[in-house]
């Protein structure tokens, strides 16, 4: 099967391990996925959503801790198809701070070379029905302990060390839930920059609402911030209120007004915005917007909303692949015009790829 389809089709449909406890489950990112590498492609495919334990896609049990890293046959309705692999269980994950603390409480790995954390885990949205963003599931992993409400600048620099030397890490994404502050977090990841990059020199994304004062962007770009993400998730007026009712209250005519700022700083190519495909927005909107970002400098992330466990929308069915692949068609096509391309991206989200099968249609 052609690799591009194939890896549409599992980010749509989930693929069924018959090991179950494996994979993130909760928090932000791409929570309730595994990685997986497909012909040398790592991609993040849900694993623990409903519909992928219904998937026609399945795979036998996988040893992360295990130093023989076999290829194992990956099925289609039980007949073998091609081969994937598993990237290793990162060394790091092994270490605690000197407070006891995990260090995969502070940072997890993405993929198999990116090193992400979520530096406030809580979202002054997230309790509240008429302003949560409907997909969100930032706090869950707070809830089950995994992880740590804030992660203080000094933590997070030990632990970029270390997942530097001892697991060969290429990047850092920094995110955060949305804090009662008017700079949307910007002057604590800047915190948190400062001292990841006074202890290893890696490149860093991080990622915040607009805040209210785009002198913002230049002193995150001062402090070491490689790269910016501002998401908009939705676009469509009736889908942003239906689905993120708080977040659509920062309208998109500020978003716009963000990325011109922000690109002037951080230069073309280097902001980038998440784009959920499948929760109502029509194929036409989201051509039409990645057109309009890509001609300002920004680069579109399209990924496919994977439904998650214990959201309002974890019964929400997925976009099917032939949406998702149609508009990897044309968001490639686009991209490819503007010559704009995720791995000219210094560091994120879209440099990865791995949530989403854009970057396979660059080229």
């Amino acid at each position: 099967m052609d690799k591009r389809k194939l890896i549409t089709q599992l980010q749509s449909q989930g693929l069924k391990l018959l090991d179950r406890n494996t994979g993130r489950k909760g928090g932000a990112g791409p929570s309730d996925h595994q990685a997986v590498t497909i012909d040398g492609t790592t991609v993040m495919i849900p694993v623990h959503t409903s519909n992928a334990a219904k998937s026609e896609y399945s795979l036998a049990k996988l040893n992360q801790k295990s130093t023989d890293q076999k290829p194992q046959i990956l099925e289609k309705e039980g007949a073998g198809i091609a081969t994937v692999q598993f990237p290793r269980q990162p060394k790091f994950y092994e270490l605690k701070t000197a407070e006891g603390i995990p260090y995969k409480q502070i940072a997890l790995l993405h993929s198999h070379n990116v090193l992400a954390t979520t530096v406030l885990q809580t979202c002054i949205r997230y309790s509240n029905r008429h302003t949560a963003c409907q997909f969100c599931a930032i706090e869950q992993s707070l809830v089950a302990g995994k992880t740590i409400a804030q992660k203080t600048p000094e933590q997070l620099a030990e632990v970029a060390e270390a997942a530097v030397r001892l697991d060969g890490v290429e990047q850092l994404v920094m995110t955060t839930g949305t804090p009662n502050t008017t700079d949307r977090g910007a002057a604590y990841l800047i915190e948190c920059a400062k001292a990841v990059k006074s202890r290893v020199n890696l490149p860093i994304q991080t990622q915040c609402e607009p805040p209210n004062d785009f002198v913002w962007f230049a002193k995150m770009k001062e402090a070491g911030i490689d790269t910016l993400g501002m998401h908009i998730e939705v676009i469509e007026p009736e889908v942003r209120n239906r689905i993120m009712p708080g977040k659509a209250k920062v309208s998109l005519d500020y978003y716009f007004e963000a990325f011109a700022a922000a690109v002037q700083v951080f230069g073309w190519g280097q902001v980038s915005t998440y784009i959920l495909a499948g929760l109502g927005d029509s194929l036409e909107t989201i051509i039409e917007t990645c057109d309009r970002l890509i001609k300002i400098g920004v680069y579109p992330f399209v990924v496919p909303f994977v439904p998650i466990t214990g959201t309002p929308l974890a019964n929400q069915q997925p976009p099917d692949s032939e949406f998702m692949y149609a508009i990897y068609e044309q968001v490639g096509a686009l991209l490819k015009v503007a010559k704009m391309n995720s791995q000219d991206i210094k560091a994120g989200c879209a440099k990865c790829g791995a949530c989403s099968a854009l970057s396979t249609f660059e080229d």
